[in-house]
């Protein structure tokens, strides 16, 4: 009887083990996107926001704070109404309607964190060259994302270049 029980507790434990999730695929980082953040509801509306799962932490600090941000009835008696948040290296900018529904939402980020796609497909472009300075632009009207890019500056010697790359890495514009 007690080899039996013995038995039982560790096939409980082997299949236990076995039954996490692996976090790879192919070698790289699986990133859950996660669903739009419906904000509040304005009369049959709905505010809609995408947050980007960005990895620089001061992003989505900010954008947190956004999700958590309650309008209130300020925007009562305005057209439109605009809300401000500012860091020291980033700002968000948000309009709302007369009824209080979120219609776009304008982001500015200074020296982020790149994802890993957009420094590869730089340093595959340009071998040899550093980046020297980034801001990174997103923005979305009526929960649908417009812009989501990287403004880049690279330098290689006393050469500099500006580049702007898309965020899955894809090298849009070369100034």
């Amino acid at each position: 009887m007690k080899s039996l029980i013995i038995i039982l507790f560790v096939l409980s434990l082997t299949t236990v083990s076995y039954s996490q999730d692996t976090l790879k695929v192919d070698g790289n980082i699986k990133i859950e996107e996660l669903p739009a953040v419906v904000i509040k509801k304005a009369g049959k509306d709905f505010s809609v926001y995408l947050p980007d799962r960005n990895a620089d932490l001061k992003v989505r600090n900010l954008q947190d704070k956004f999700i958590a941000y309650d309008l209130g009835k300020d925007y009562e008696g305005y057209e439109n109404y605009l809300v401000i948040m500012e860091t020291k290296d980033g700002s968000l900018s948000a309009t709302y309607n007369e009824n209080g529904k979120l219609t776009r939402v304008v982001e500015k980020y200074q020296n982020v964190k790149l994802p890993s796609s957009v420094v590869y497909s730089v340093y595959r472009a340009f071998p040899g060259w550093q980046i020297i300075n980034d801001k990174y632009l997103y923005s979305q009207e009526e929960g649908d994302i417009i812009k989501k890019e990287y403004n880049l500056k690279i330098k290689k010697d006393k050469e500099t270049r500006k580049l702007v790359v898309s965020a899955d890495g894809q090298i849009v514009k070369e100034k």
